[in-house]
């Protein structure tokens, strides 16, 4: 800047300073200026935030860098945007209050708190703070939990500051307030309210003031005169929780469900099967009370469990065969069952990985490695599965939504740092395909090696994510093994409450935290006290799985039936009745096969085997080998490729492409033409129709067949002109049934 330009600009600051009124006072550009920014929506992804700025404009996304920001306003292209003789012609006040065109619509009013903060730093020449200008330290709600009951619809929340300096102030007019349900109205000034009168309602607001935010829990309670509390009574502390829960917000839960759809129910949540025809009628007929316990009890301890189980954790821990080959899978995925079968403590399963080195035949935890081959990848899969913590956010700026920074990203991610691979063996067929790998591998740990915040160009020391009390330097060993020491410590919160959603998501369906890897602040569970009882249950089983399922299983809120009434309709999270789902794609496939008894096939695995059992996955088939029809059934239905660490990756969303299949699709059709099927014999045996329909719908649904449906099917195989393909019909008919195709 030359002499010449530099004199006139201290004139002209000179000159506005003195058009401000004595008691304007000038305004914090970190605690003011910035927050109108992020407030009024200039600093979001979708505007001026955005890494390529709007109409020439860039500020870094939602105020994540002030020094940056006040350089870019005050001597780069931002500073064309303000008038310092004339503040009120400046077009950062005029376009954001559309006194001339502004593409991003109007963000504040001329007569609004945001608009004077502008036009008074402005005017006062947009100062830098002085060094004496305390910093945000903590941000604060009040009231952080209300529960609201009619007639009274609406709440004020008060977000407070709290500086470096000791003081606090009200920052209601430069917070940011946004409710988890839309449905829910939310000022700007921080008043609640809910619009609609007649259902009960829970919604987190979180409240953001600059690089802090915090979190509110308002109900709201319907009127709902002579209302009377109806409950089954409670099992365990799980129900206690829940039913606490329903009781103040005057929701009533389901009644318990009949023996027929508890049975289908654990079936399919435990071993993923349903009941034999011989299992369904005892169950159904007995009368023992105790009936129920001991079936879960048998149902844990059972081969079909540890199958169930081992899938899902194969698909979290990406068994798949490109990057570790068939070997690489084969040894993986029976550690991973042996695992399961022995209910070795989920802390050390997970240090276990964490930890792991060697070869990835002869260790087979190592491969958990091999499908990760940057330390941005190990760390973002790692805080995910063990800590339920989307991380990716945070590798390019600080996590917008989170309390994760980057440089808390790069310390997380120098724990894995240090991993290397030597590479004995390479048979891959495409010499173009770097992620295609087929030979042993050894991972190694190195004894130096760090990664840089790209934004800083510093090396940040390895950190924890989650428990900002815990030291690394206070374990001993490598960086691996003061990982895994600190994630399967008991005090480790963080891990212990990942996991034990985890497993209630598997049996519910829906996290207490949903999505069950997106723990943060900004996505409470939606029953807390319900969360600390899974949590200290898991801690005094000594994290072992199966007692925690068998707590669960045992709780008369996992029996509810799914049918609801007035009160609990509209509740889809507080688990006051079950919400039907439709069966996993190994799921349909194994009980269709069940129910027709005869098996499907799958490239790569012996006649036999069932979706289930797939140590690996092709969805689709391996570009190697031919798809066999149930592979590609399974890709259709939403089976994982297992190339994400996350749940997210399988699917349950219905498609007409899935109805076709159902309707007219191959795998349906030579199931039911299939030599040696329930069908073929019937046909060669003496079976009457009512006993072929009887036998089928305890299979298929674990109930009789009414007598309306009897008549029906039987009416529909009397006028048939071939038996055989009638009994197809019936059972076509019973495989594209709701009843059959969802869990209930």
């Amino acid at each position: 800047m030359s002499f010449l330009r530099a004199s006139v600009l201290c004139l002209m600051i000179m000159l506005c300073r003195t058009t401000v009124a004595v008691d304007d006072a000038v305004p914090s550009f970190r605690n003011d200026v910035m927050a109108v920014l992020t407030r009024s929506g200039c600093s979001l992804g979708t505007c001026h935030g955005n890494q390529n700025g709007k109409g020439g404009f860039r500020i870094s996304l939602r105020g994540q860098d002030p020094e940056s920001d006040f350089v870019t306003l005050t001597r780069q292209l931002g500073a064309r945007r303000t008038n310092l003789l004339a503040p009120e012609e400046s077009l950062l006040l005029q376009k954001p209050s559309m006194q001339v065109p502004h593409e991003g619509g109007r963000r504040f009013a001329p007569t609004s708190h945001e608009y004077q903060i502008l036009r008074n730093w402005i005017a006062a020449g947009m100062p830098a703070d002085a060094n004496t200008v305390p910093t945000l330290v903590r941000l604060t709600v009040d009231p952080s939990k209300v529960t609201l009951e009619a007639p009274e619809n609406s709440v004020a929340l008060h977000a407070t500051a709290e500086f470096s300096d000791g003081s606090q102030k009200n920052v209601n007019h430069l917070a940011v307030f946004e409710s988890s349900d839309p449905s829910i109205q939310v000022q700007s000034s921080g008043e609640i309210r809910f619009a609609d009168s007649t259902t009960a309602r829970q919604t987190s607001v979180t409240v953001r003031y600059l690089n802090q935010q915090t979190v509110a829990r308002v109900e709201y309670v319907p009127d709902q005169p002579g209302f009377v509390f109806d409950a089954p009574a409670s099992n365990n502390p799980i129900d206690q929780a829940v039913f606490s829960q329903l009781q103040r917000l005057k929701i009533n839960p389901s009644p318990v469900c009949d023996d027929a759809t508890f049975l289908r129910r654990v079936f399919l949540d435990v071993t993923g099967l349903l009941p034999s025809e011989r299992e369904a009628r005892e169950f159904v007929s007995s009368t023992d009370p105790g009936k129920r316990d001991k079936l879960i009890d048998r149902l844990l301890a059972s081969q079909e469990y540890t199958d169930f189980q081992s899938l899902r954790w194969a698909d979290l821990l990406r068994v798949e065969d490109k990057t570790l080959d068939s070997k690489g899978v084969e040894v993986f995925y029976q550690w991973i069952r042996e695992s399961v079968a022995s209910d070795k403590p989920l802390n050390q399963f997970c240090a276990e990985i964490v930890e792991a080195r060697g070869s990835t035949y002869s260790h087979p935890p190592t491969n958990f490695y091999r499908a990760l081959r940057t330390p941005e990848e190990r760390a973002e899969s790692a805080a995910q599965v063990f800590l339920g913590i989307r991380l990716q956010c945070a590798r390019c700026h600080n996590h917008p939504f989170d309390r994760w920074t980057q440089d808390d990203y790069y310390g997380w991610t120098n724990f894995f740092a240090r991993v290397d691979y030597k590479i004995l063996e390479n048979r891959r067929r495409d010499e173009n395909d770097k992620h295609e790998f087929d030979g042993e591998q050894v991972v190694v740990v190195k004894d130096e090696g760090d990664v840089r915040n790209p934004t800083t160009g510093r090396t940040i020391s390895p950190r924890f994510l989650g428990n900002a009390a815990a030291d690394p330097s206070a374990f001993k060993g490598d960086r691996l093994q003061v990982l895994g020491q600190w994630l399967s410590d008991p005090a480790n919160d963080r891990f212990v409450a990942t996991q034990a959603n985890r497993i209630w998501y598997q049996l519910l369906g829906i996290g207490v935290v949903d999505p069950i890897d997106d723990f943060r602040n900004t996505n409470p569970p939606s029953n807390p006290e319900l969360l600390d009882v899974l949590k200290q249950e898991f801690v005094k089983e000594s994290f072992r799985v199966r007692p925690l399922m068998s707590l669960i299983l045992k709780s008369k809120t996992y029996q509810l039936s799914s049918e609801s009434n007035r009160t609990n309709i509209h509740d889809a999270v507080l688990f006051s009745h079950t919400i039907p789902r439709r069966l996993t794609a190994e799921q349909m496939l194994d009980t269709m096969a069940q129910v027709v008894e005869t098996s499907v096939r799958f490239g790569g695995y012996p006649e036999g085997t069932r979706a289930v059992q797939l140590a690996g996955v092709r969805n689709g088939g391996h570009r190697y080998s031919r798809p066999e029809a149930g592979d590609r059934f399974l890709a259709l239905f939403g089976k994982p490729s297992r190339l994400q660490t996350c749940e997210c990756e399988r699917t349950g969303e219905t498609t007409l492409a899935q109805t076709m299949e159902m309707v007219a699709g191959n795998v349906v059709t030579e199931l039911l033409k299939e030599s040696g099927s329930r069908i073929d014999r019937s046909m060669s045996s003496n079976q009457t129709t009512d006993e072929f329909i009887g036998s089928l719908w305890w299979t298929a649904l674990s109930r009789n067949p009414t007598e309306a449906e009897l008549h029906s099917m039987r009416q529909h195989v009397a006028t048939a002109k071939d038996r055989r393909l009638a009994l197809q019909d019936i059972a076509w008919a019973v495989l594209n049934s709701n009843e059959f195709l969802l869990r209930q």
